[in-house]
């Protein structure tokens, strides 16, 4: 027996081991687990969108999202970061929409423009006055 280590050493380290993990599981799990209960898988949803979905209806950028999981695939991390930026930036403007919002605003910025020169003037059921209804 070398510094205390016996036959038995093994054995009693995986069962405290095993017990920690136990007790670390228990200490995590809420008590009563409704999504279990009920079949569903919400953090499944919101992490993955390529996941299986409710009402197997796909998301919105499930497409993005795919070609970015592909590309990345079994090529590690760092790799990946930079193979994959195309897809990864396609992903994340459609998650986003942040060049959309952008350009939505820049629109509206230049519609108002016009109007104050009083070179455009929007249609009637565009400046809320819609046709009198009976």
């Amino acid at each position: 027996m070398l510094c205390g280590r016996g036959p038995g050493y093994r054995a009693v380290r995986a069962a405290a081991a095993s017990w920690k993990a136990r007790a670390v599981r228990r200490a995590v799990m809420p008590f009563l687990d409704v999504q279990k209960r009920l079949g569903i898988n919400i953090d499944r949803w919101m992490t993955i969108q390529s996941g299986e979905q409710p009402h197997k209806l796909t998301s919105r950028c499930h497409a993005f999202e795919k070609e970015w999981i592909e590309c990345a695939h079994g090529i590690g991390s760092i790799r990946a970061e930079k193979e994959c930026k195309l897809e990864y930036d396609d992903f994340i403007e459609c998650m986003v929409r942040q060049k959309t919002i952008k350009r939505m605003n820049a629109i509206r910025m230049q519609r108002e423009k016009l109007i104050k020169e009083g070179k455009y003037t929007p249609p009637s059921h565009h400046s809320g006055q819609g046709e009198p209804r009976p």
